[in-house]
């Protein structure tokens, strides 16, 4: 990634890293867990090479970005996170400016909700993976997936602290990482109480694909060893604070032209409801100025790195 740069902003209390290249209106790349700026390392290079400023930073507790205290998650709810972003973008735009924000994972949960708290910020967006998930009066996401999949539901293993830590410590960081980032079933993702990752036993062999190398494995790896892994749970365990706190916009909409990519084989697909929700008008209803679906097939949930040519449906928005 010859000519990216690296810099640390002052912003909402904390010291935020962030990886930039290009000049131009600016794109904002936002990542999920348990990722990294690094995870838009295709999209940085191909759009700082087609007239955009790219920029993409580690977020909240992530990577090299600091000054969040870990050990206390209701600072990690979605407040905090798109206050995060409006602080970045203060720093770093001009008086006014809109940008371009795309999403993915967590990172596109914080993007529909800057869009709605803040639509004076975005010009347009595209989010992959994670739809806009909006507030429902009858309770969090948690206790849906608590319902339906029971308490082996890795959102329901990542509540108490320490307790999904302490099952993670028996591997390495690279392990890890291996172990999230090759999970490729289309249905719940379970996390056993005293058995790791259900889809992978801890001491079987993880053979990388194609789009993930060691190197970038080491990467990842390197940067989780120093945030730690509770830094990513915490967005998990503040879910329900940041369900209390959204209250305010209950049937509040995303009102900026957006687009929506998710892939055939992704977890998030199967969720109780999900598909109906996004095919039969209740994600359009939300998002009024939703432009397109796009079901990329034989993809999953790590879409930006596994399908990194899905760039020209970018271009489409950007030219609207």
């Amino acid at each position: 990634m010859e000519g990216t740069e690296h810099k640390t902003i002052s912003a909402n209390g904390l010291n935020i890293h962030i990886a930039e290249k290009g000049q131009g209106p600016l794109m904002l790349f936002l990542h999920g867990f348990p990722e990294l700026w690094y995870s838009w390392r295709h999209q940085i290079v191909y759009f700082a090479n087609n007239g955009y400023r790219a920029v993409a930073p580690d977020l909240r507790g992530y990577g090299d970005t600091t000054g969040a205290p870990i050990n206390d998650h209701t600072k990690f709810t979605v407040c905090h996170l798109v206050g995060d972003m409006i602080g970045l973008l203060d720093a770093i735009t001009s008086e006014g400016e809109k940008v371009f924000v795309v999403g993915h994972d967590w990172g596109a949960f914080v993007a529909w909700h800057l869009a709605m708290f803040r639509p004076d910020r975005v010009k347009a967006m595209v989010n992959l993976s994670v739809p806009l998930i909006a507030y429902n009066p009858m309770g969090d996401i948690v206790e849906l997936m608590r319902a339906v999949h029971g308490p082996d539901h890795y959102m329901v293993r990542f509540q108490e602290p320490g307790d999904i830590e302490s099952e993670l410590a028996r591997m390495d960081s690279k392990t890890i990482v291996k172990k999230f980032l090759t999970f490729r079933e289309p249905g719940p993702f379970y996390f056993p109480k005293g058995e790791g990752f259900k889809h992978s036993p801890d001491d079987a062999i993880v053979n990388l694909p194609p789009w993930l190398s060691e190197e970038d494995v080491e990467y990842f790896a390197s940067k989780l060893e120093k945030s730690s892994i509770t830094a990513g749970v915490n967005y998990y365990r503040a879910i329900h604070l940041s369900w209390e706190l959204s209250a305010p916009w209950s049937g509040a909409k995303v009102t900026v032209p957006s687009k929506f990519i998710i892939g055939d084989q992704d977890l998030v697909y199967y969720m109780p409801g999900m598909k109906d929700y996004i095919h039969s008008g209740g994600f359009k209803k939300d998002v009024p100025l939703l432009e397109e679906v796009v079901v990329m097939k034989d993809a999953s949930h790590w879409i930006n790195q596994e399908k990194p040519g899905f760039l020209e449906v970018f271009c489409c928005l950007l030219r609207c």
